[in-house]
């Protein structure tokens, strides 16, 4: 069974009858969320905090069983502190920035994902989803007491969704019976079985690898294995072809083994044939059994991310493996792009077409994400003996020659997604700027004294200047633009980050944090220009 602390698998949005249930015609709501995940309530997290009334339906009453995702990288952390919640994320979850990669009993080699210093996240952190959520949901109840726009529904089923031409009405089904909602926008955030894509009849591609591998959580003690990724391929103890060893809050760890694709997998979840594999992994320790699960490995999206007023987020938009940490994460990512893009259409300051860009530049994320999750599936579970063998020489070689390691392949870890030469982007006319700030790329952070970057931008448009002259502000068309100003005087990674070769340079950043545009010099005409791009008003 499940202890308290680590399954949270409590009511905390117990079904409340609410007022809309008992009118004769359908309420009107400028947003709904469909799923009260992590992805939906991130969803109403970002629009409440532009005072954007939100109403999230979750056809449960609170946070799931078992640990489900575990990975946390640095860009999704980002994101949730501008929420308001990374820090109690940080504070709870397991740092790590160090793999180690090993070959039957032998180590290939370690990488460390985050070697410099001046970031407030690290790479990752280790935290089980339903602690994940249950920051997200506190966040959402200190907002609602703060008086922003945000319901969430317990027990409140989406059974049938009408798509009409400017708006969509929802057949909700609650304890007390049915009811009609109806939405401006619909945000589907309903997971990987999406009963929405469902009932919309939308299509779901992609690629099912054959091959099925065993998680399982356990809870120990007073063991040795440092907070680190380790990764094996063909391990000695033969408890599975490849195992993966994470560690994470509460004394739990993460182990995956690959167990094949013929196998049965109602015995292989039976608890004497999970401890078997545990033992001759772990030989003599005591550990308690606190989830497990078994998955197969896929990779799909849908064709496009917007159908008239419904948008799809997270898994119920693209579905990818695993390895990688690329689920949780790039949901994330697609919410933080899609924020303020529906903010910004339901306040007037922009087209429409605006939305058509969410599902521009994240199906170019998912399909990285996809083609990386591919590469790392194929290297890690190889389908021909030929394929196996190349594996295998590759995994000798780098055990000695640096030239081979970047062929081994355990898992691209998730990193966040560049919209390279996409229709948002303006000009990149910064000579000699470095290229991780490169337009179209996330900003990266820097310490600012006893603060940092990324905590003084998002939310808004934001004309960054380094040594530069600029207004303090800018009203571009109803889209206001703040300056923030710095130098990089004394400060080395702020001018290595965003200076490069160049003496001042100004940033226009999205609301994302993304890099809209850079310049040397500060232009009127050509930051106005930029800002209407970005906001698919040009």
């Amino acid at each position: 069974m499940f202890d308290d602390r680590y399954s949270l698998a409590h009511k905390i949005y117990p079904y409340e009858k609410h007022a809309d249930q008992d009118k004769a015609e359908a309420v009107r709501h400028p947003v709904v969320v469909v799923g009260g995940g992590p992805i939906g309530v991130a969803t109403a997290l970002d629009l409440g905090m532009q005072d954007i009334p939100v109403v999230v339906l979750d056809d449960h009453e609170g946070i799931g069983m078992g640990s489900r995702a575990i990975c946390f990288a640095k860009r999704c952390l980002e994101v949730a502190d501008r929420y308001g919640c990374g820090e109690p994320m940080l504070e709870k979850g397991v740092v790590w920035n160090l793999g180690k990669v090993f070959h039957k009993e032998g180590k290939i080699y370690e990488f460390n994902l985050l070697p410099e210093e001046g970031h407030k996240y690290p790479a990752f952190i280790n935290l089980q989803q339903p602690y994940f959520e249950r920051f997200m949901v506190d966040r959402l109840r200190a907002l609602q007491a703060e008086g922003k726009p945000i319901e969430i529904r317990g027990k409140n089923r989406v059974d049938n969704i009408e798509v009409k031409d400017d708006h969509v009405v929802l057949d909700v089904m609650t304890p007390d019976g049915p009811y009609k909602i109806e939405a401006d926008w619909l945000v589907a955030a309903d997971g990987a079985n999406s009963p929405t894509r469902d009932m919309l009849g939308l299509d779901f591609t992609g690629k099912v690898f054959q091959d099925s591998f065993l998680i399982a959580d356990i809870r120990m003690k007073n063991v040795e294995f440092p907070t680190e990724r380790w990764f094996w391929f063909d391990p000695t103890h033969g408890s599975g072809a490849s195992t993966l060893l994470h560690k994470q809050p509460d004394d739990v760890w993460r182990i995956d083994f690959q167990i094949g694709w013929d196998v049965d997998r109602k015995e292989e979840m039976k608890e004497e044939n999970i401890r078997r594999r545990l033992d001759a992994m772990l030989g003599d320790v005591e550990y308690e059994m606190v989830w497990s699960s078994i998955y197969t490995f896929q990779c799909k999206r849908m064709e496009t991310f917007r159908h008239g007023p419904v948008l799809f987020a997270g898994d119920a938009a693209h579905q990818v493996s695993p390895f990688g940490a690329r689920g949780a994460n790039s949901g994330m990512q697609d919410v933080d792009n899609l924020g303020w893009k529906l903010g910004m259409v339901l306040k007037g300051q922009a087209p429409v077409a605006l939305l058509d860009s969410y599902s521009e530049e994240r199906v170019h994320g998912a399909d990285e994400n996809i083609l990386n999750s591919t590469r790392s599936t194929d290297f890690i579970t190889p389908k021909t003996e030929i394929s196996k063998t190349f594996r295998d020489a590759v995994l000798t070689l780098a055990a000695k020659h640096a030239f081979a390691r970047p062929l081994v392949n355990s898992g691209r870890l998730s990193v966040p997604c560049v919209y390279d030469g996409l229709s948002l982007n303006g000009p990149d006319q910064l000579p000699g700027g470095p290229e991780r700030t490169r337009v179209g790329a996330p900003m990266v952070d820097a310490p600012l004294g006893n603060d940092w970057l990324l905590g003084q931008v998002g939310g808004h448009f934001t004309l960054l200047t380094i040594d530069a002259d600029a207004p303090e502000s800018l009203d571009v068309d109803g889209v206001d633009v703040t300056r923030l100003a710095l130098s990089a005087e004394g400060n080395p990674e702020l001018a290595e980050r965003y200076l490069g070769d160049a003496k001042a340079a100004v940033y226009l950043i999205r609301p994302d944090q993304h890099v809209a545009a850079r310049w040397e010099r500060f232009d009127t005409a050509s930051v106005r220009r930029a800002v209407n791009i970005a906001t698919a008003r040009a």
